[in-house]
């Protein structure tokens, strides 16, 4: 018998007379497209309290909504390896450091099943810590699919776990560096606003002060200013989903190339850059802290932009 994965959520108010599929695309929008949760439902994997019911089911509050993912519902019997080029910045009996390029998806979700983050490791024919199931074999945090830079890799269970716990407890030591809209005003500044679910938006976040919404924290650092742009590092206190294109979209400077929460045009790419990750290094039980240098597209936007 195969694995499964299980989800159970709690209509409340807000979310009763929705569809059940729109409603499970607003909780589980994060790894699973609404054509995927469908094909759930349709296949029996999802009972509202107790009872398998259609995709066009109304919720109401109090449902209690049940979500049984099998393993290999998910994706084939194994993830296929693939000769993608990796940029290995660190690595050692523990862990690996990568460079990942801004457009690699982490691991598969949606029904994506190649090209991603974890085929790539596969083909290197490691140990991964399992930690994360079959589909995300060593992967102890994630970027946006956009969003390029730094990532850890677990090589077995204690060291994801002890990683795992840093992230949990935000004593990771994380930096980024943007491009954005505009010239902010102040050198450096701190960011405390709460993220939620955006309330028309259901693929997208928002700055929110309802009981939902979870605490946020990101302090900046302006670089550079240059004619309607600044270069800006960023330095999440929290991890919350699109923290830092939410925060700084909030303050009326979006990151550029920002299809969400900004306009995709305004860059060949998302312009946000996972430059440094510090931590405590599980094996050799102290503090490491590496850095990569500035994105070149970056430097050369800010310096030659007129």
């Amino acid at each position: 018998m195969s694995s499964q994965s299980s989800h159970l959520f709690h209509v409340t108010v807000e979310d009763q007379n929705q569809r059940l599929d729109v409603y499970l695309t607003t909780k589980l929008s994060e790894d699973f497209s609404r054509v995927f949760i469908k094909k759930l439902i349709d296949n029996g994997c999802v009972r509202v309290n107790e009872a398998k019911v259609k995709a066009g089911h109304k919720v109401k509050s109090g449902d209690d909504v049940l979500v049984e993912i099998p393993e290999d519902f998910l994706t084939p019997q194994y993830i296929e390896a693939e000769n993608i080029p990796l940029d290995i910045f660190y690595e050692d009996e523990y862990l690996f450091v990568i460079n990942k390029s801004s457009g690699m998806l982490v691991h598969p979700a949606q029904n994506i099943t190649k090209g991603t983050l974890v085929n790539a490791l596969l083909y290197r024919n490691v140990n991964l810590s399992s930690v994360n199931t079959q589909i995300r074999p060593g992967i102890v945090h994630r970027l946006d699919q956009e969003t390029s830079g730094l990532i850890l890799v677990a090589k077995d269970n204690i060291t994801h776990t002890k990683l795992a716990k840093q992230f949990q407890r935000h004593t990771v030591k994380k930096k980024y560096i943007a491009l954005v809209q505009g010239e902010i005003n102040f050198d450096e500044g701190v960011i405390k606003e709460p993220i939620g679910r955006h309330l028309k938006y259901r693929d997208k976040k928002a700055v929110s002060y309802d009981e939902s919404a979870k605490e946020a924290h990101t302090m900046y650092r302006v670089i550079k200013r240059n004619k309607g742009f600044t270069l800006v590092a960023l330095y999440p206190k929290t991890g919350r989903t699109h923290q830092l294109r939410v925060h700084m979209a909030h303050l009326k400077h979006p990151i550029l190339g920002d299809e969400k929460y900004g306009k995709k045009q305004s860059f060949s790419r998302l312009a946000l850059h996972a430059q440094s990750i510090g931590f405590i290094h599980p094996g050799q039980r102290s503090f490491v802290e590496f850095p990569t240098k500035i994105p070149a597209e970056f430097l050369s936007f800010i310096n030659l932009v007129k």
